[in-house]
């Protein structure tokens, strides 16, 4: 489902928006280090991206839910981390920022868990259905998002933006079919899937090489950026 390959294309409904991100983060992944702390870590999709770290920590919400269905190493309140400050060269957070309430109290946070000169690869939607209702409280703008770690004293190195071509509306497309066939049977959302999204992928892909881009019509973010404190 993280890193679909050319199979997906017929297989999966989110393969254009899984593909571009897998493709950004496994870029980035080479400046990742050290011993790493992987906030909202769910299954650890991308562990395989940093089998050369130290250390690949996961850290997850204190719900059952996640104590059932993620591959956490720790568990946490949603205010305070359970680290001593400076435990990680390196944190990567996927698709979490858009469900964090007081954002500028979890970035605190992150740098007090993070080393001085640490990095961090953070990923965020900006095009895309609320998701984990009702606990999907923001999307931001390229803008946005680099302010809030500039006014936390992150310095960017890369900022990316993935699918910014029209292969997001047919990925926003795919998600509509799925979104009002999520109460039909399995054999039917098969269907849908094999004749319908899989037709969807392909034009998209297609036509997200041959047509111009619009950078401003995006799915995702992906940055990453150096933590610049001094102790």
């Amino acid at each position: 489902m993280f890193n679909p390959r050319v199979f997906g294309l017929f297989t999966n409904p989110f393969y254009i928006s899984r593909r571009a991100l897998f493709k950004k983060i496994q870029f980035l992944s080479q400046y990742i280090y050290g011993d790493v702390l992987d906030i909202g870590c769910g299954k650890k999709p991308y562990i395989s991206l940093f089998s050369h770290a130290r250390t690949y920590v996961g850290l997850e919400l204190n719900t059952n839910e996640s104590k059932i269905y993620s591959k956490a190493d720790f568990f946490y309140d949603g205010s305070v981390f359970p680290f001593p400050d400076n435990s990680f060269d390196c944190i990567v957070c996927n698709q979490v920022f858009e469900h964090v309430f007081n954002p500028s109290i979890f970035i605190l946070e992150i740098r007090r868990v993070l080393k001085p000169h640490g990095q961090i690869l953070i990923t965020v939607p900006f095009v895309w259905d609320e998701h984990s209702q009702p606990y999907d409280f923001a999307r931001y703008t390229s803008f946005g998002l680099s302010s809030i770690l500039k006014e936390n004293n992150f310095k960017i190195r890369f900022q990316f933006k993935t699918c910014p071509d029209i292969s997001a509306f047919f990925q926003l497309l795919n998600s509509y079919i799925m979104k009002i066939t999520e109460n039909y049977l399995s054999f039917f959302r098969k269907f849908i899937i094999l004749f319908i999204v899989s037709v969807s992928n392909i034009i998209g892909y297609i036509l997200g090489f041959l047509l111009p881009d619009n950078p401003d019509f995006y799915l995702d973010q992906v940055i990453l950026a150096t933590n610049q404190k001094l102790t």
